[in-house]
């Protein structure tokens, strides 16, 4: 890690912004039923939810459940209210 970064100016080509989906660490702090599971994950990640945690006065482990429930949110295609897609198809948009 003692390498010197040397930065250049090039292009960076076709970028795609993503939208950050990811909520802040005070929306991940409330309750939630859950199912038990036995997961292994990084001491630094757990370190920075219980750091978290702790200032937000709840339990890591619900924050990180809170986590894993936004990211699912966020990717599972949501149904469309209303018309079928078939009935909006036939008619012509206005």
């Amino acid at each position: 890690m003692t390498r010197k970064i040397t930065y250049t100016d090039e292009p960076l080509g076709d970028i795609e912004v993503v939208a950050d989906f990811l909520p802040s660490p005070a929306e991940l702090a409330f309750r939630e039923e859950g199912v038990k599971v036995t997961l292994a994950l990084s001491k630094s990640s757990v370190d920075f939810f219980k750091t978290e945690a702790s200032k937000h006065q709840t339990q890591y482990q619900r924050m990180i459940r809170r986590l894993i429930d936004s990211y699912v949110e966020a990717h599972v295609p949501k149904p469309t209210a209303g018309r079928s897609k078939r009935t909006a198809q036939k008619r012509p948009a206005a």
